[in-house]
C-alpha cells in the first residue's frame, strides 16, 4: 500500500461523508430504524456508507472492504483490508449530542496502520500521515488540500492524578468499578471513537471499554492513537488488540498512554 496515496483519499471521503451526515443531522427530522441487533440506524449511516464505499472501491479496487452497514462484507476473511464505520455514535446522532464520528482505517496483519476519525459536528479531524504519525488538522477543511496540522502525542501520565474518559452511552457499574481502581483527577464522558482521539491528544490518559464493540468501531481511532504513541490492549490479558477476528467482534479493551500502570 502506498500510504501517500491512501491518506488523501480517506481524508477526503471522511470529509465528504461528514458533509452528508451534517446535512441530515441539521434537518428538522430524519428516519431512525432498528437493525437486527436492535441498534439504531439512520439515513445518515446509510448515505455515508454508500459514499465512502463507492470512493474506496474506485480508488482501491483490489482491497477487501469491511463496513458496518453492509452485512455481506462481514463474511470476508483477509489479512489486509479497509474497514469503515460511516457513522460511529448513532445514539449520539439521534439525540443530537454531536459526539459522532466518521471512521476509515487500513489494517494489515491484524494491525490498524493508518486511519482517519472525523467529528463533523465538533469540527475535529484526526488522522495518520503517510509516515504513521498522528495529527489533528485545524479547520476550515479543504477536501482537496491538507491544511494546517498539529502533531498530536499522548500525555506523560501522573498515576496519582489520571485523566479518564469513558463511554457516554454505554457506561455501566463495571466500568465505574474498574475506573475506581485508579487515582483519578478527572473523568469525562464522550461518545464514539472520539475517546481514542482524546487519549491521542493528551486530553485523557486512559479509556477502558467493558462492553461490546466491533472492529469498525475501533480501528480508525486505534490507528490514530498508535500514531500518537498510545496503545490499545485486551482487557483480560493486556495483549495488543488485533483485527481480522472471526465475526469482527472485539473483546473488552483498554486504550491508554504508556506510563499508565494498568490494573487487572
Amino acid at each position: 500500500m502506498q500510504f501517500a496515496t491512501l491518506i488523501p483519499v480517506i481524508r477526503r471521503l471522511a470529509l465528504e461523508a461528514g458533509d452528508k451526515i451534517l446535512e441530515i443531522y441539521e434537518s428538522p427530522d430524519f428516519e431512525v430504524k432498528a437493525k437486527s441487533d436492535a441498534s439504531p440506524v439512520t439515513e445518515a449511516d446509510e448515505a455515508a456508507d454508500a459514499l465512502i464505499s463507492a470512493g474506496l472501491r474506485a480508488a482501491f479496487p483490489d482491497l477487501p472492504l469491511i463496513t458496518e452497514e453492509q452485512a455481506d462484507s462481514h463474511a470476508l476473511s483477509a489479512r489486509t483490508f479497509l474497514i469503515v464505520d460511516p457513522l460511529d455514535g448513532t445514539k449520539e446522532f439521534v439525540q443530537r449530542r454531536g459526539d459522532f464520528t466518521v471512521n476509515i482505517a487500513y489494517v494489515e496483519d491484524g494491525v490498524p496502520l493508518r486511519g482517519v476519525v472525523y467529528a463533523p459536528a465538533k469540527n475535529r479531524l484526526f488522522y495518520t500521515l503517510a509516515d504513521g504519525s498522528a495529527v489533528e488538522e485545524i479547520g476550515p477543511f479543504d477536501k482537496d488540500r491538507i491544511g494546517e496540522t498539529r502533531a498530536i502525542r499522548v500525555s506523560s501520565p501522573d498515576n496519582t492524578a489520571l485523566m479518564v474518559v469513558a463511554s457516554k452511552s454505554h457506561r455501566d457499574q463495571a466500568t465505574d468499578d474498574y475506573i475506581n481502581k485508579y487515582s483519578v483527577a478527572d473523568s469525562k464522558s464522550a461518545g464514539s471513537s472520539l475517546k481514542f482521539c482524546l487519549v491521542a491528544t493528551g486530553e485523557a490518559d486512559l479509556y477502558p471499554r467493558l462492553g461490546r464493540t466491533m472492529e469498525w468501531d475501533t480501528a480508525a481511532g486505534d490507528a490514530v492513537l498508535r500514531g500518537a504513541g498510545g496503545q490499545v490492549v485486551r482487557f483480560d490479558t493486556h495483549e495488543p488488540l488485533t483485527y481480522g477476528k472471526p465475526g469482527w467482534d472485539n473483546p473488552f479493551f483498554i486504550a491508554f498512554a504508556p506510563g499508565v500502570q494498568l490494573q487487572k
